[in-house]
């Protein structure tokens, strides 16, 4: 008798990668012509072990130079190579600037953009007078003044909720409208680093950067609580003339009703500097 399973093809399985970078050589996520990004590096040595052009969707688009602790993405394949076995596969054909943390299969429907309920970023600033080599690719070196975490905390406060963010969003975006619900925002001093960190639904192109860079503003007393909320409430866009730089900012995490990882997988997996004055 003929054994067809001699001759089955696998099934197509979905699955699910937390990743990080640094994204300091990086021009972003999302694969673009002539420049290195995160997306086409996976795509690549997907491409290389499956012998065919594999495509990646991942949780979000992260800026040129901005880093991730936990980005995720998925992708689809038809090969015996086990689901929890892509994790060491995929890290043996990437450069050193990437790493695959874990992987894991996922139901056919689940999305790593669309099935995400939230992101949260952290946003570094070292606010030591004296620049250190070990801090700098991760944080904005800030000194010109005193900054002041309960400031800033005050005028992220309201802030939290469902809110038209139009003021917090550049140019260029395809994104229609600049609804953002923020469900957590807070700011934190460990040491000499000043850390704020946001978590919202979804983020506008640009907006964390334009954000902090106005927060220092208030924090160091050059811009009032009240004129800031001013700006952002009335969507005063020609007001925000200063992003904070991308080296201090990093995709922290992303959230999922139903996820397949641990939370030492992805859950706070970028260190927080804490030495200094």
């Amino acid at each position: 008798m003929k054994n067809d399973n001699l001759h089955s093809q696998p099934e197509r399985q979905r699955i699910a990668l937390v990743i990080q970078y640094l994204g300091t050589n990086f021009h972003g996520w999302q694969r673009q012509p002539n420049h290195r990004t995160v997306q086409e590096e996976i795509e690549t040595a997907l491409a290389k072990i499956l012998g065919h052009p594999v495509t990646l969707h991942g949780a979000g688009r992260t800026d040129s130079g901005v880093h991730a602790a936990a980005q995720v993405a998925h992708f689809e394949h038809q090969s015996p190579i086990p689901p929890e076995r892509w994790e060491k596969v995929l890290n043996s054909w990437l450069p050193d600037d990437i790493l695959i943390r874990g992987s894991a299969a996922v139901a056919p429907d689940w999305h790593a953009r669309f099935s995400a309920s939230w992101r949260r970023y952290r946003y570094t600033i070292y606010t030591e007078g004296r620049s250190n080599l070990f801090v700098t690719p991760f944080s904005w070196h800030y000194y010109l003044a005193p900054l002041e975490e309960s400031s800033i905390q005050a005028a992220l406060t309201p802030l939290l909720g469902k809110h038209h963010l139009a003021a917090f969003h550049r140019a260029g975006s395809a994104r229609r409208h600049s609804w953002v619900e923020i469900q957590a925002a807070e700011c934190y001093r460990r040491g000499a680093f000043l850390n704020i960190e946001i978590q919202a639904n979804g983020f506008l192109y640009g907006m964390v950067r334009l954000l902090v860079g106005m927060l220092v503003e208030v924090g160091s007393s050059k811009r009032s609580l009240l004129e800031f909320t001013e700006i952002w409430r009335n969507q005063r866009r020609e007001e925000v003339k200063y992003a904070a730089p991308a080296k201090g900012l990093c995709l922290l995490r992303v959230g999922y009703p139903e996820f397949p990882f641990p939370k030492e997988v992805w859950f706070d997996t970028q260190p927080l500097f804490v030495f200094g004055s």
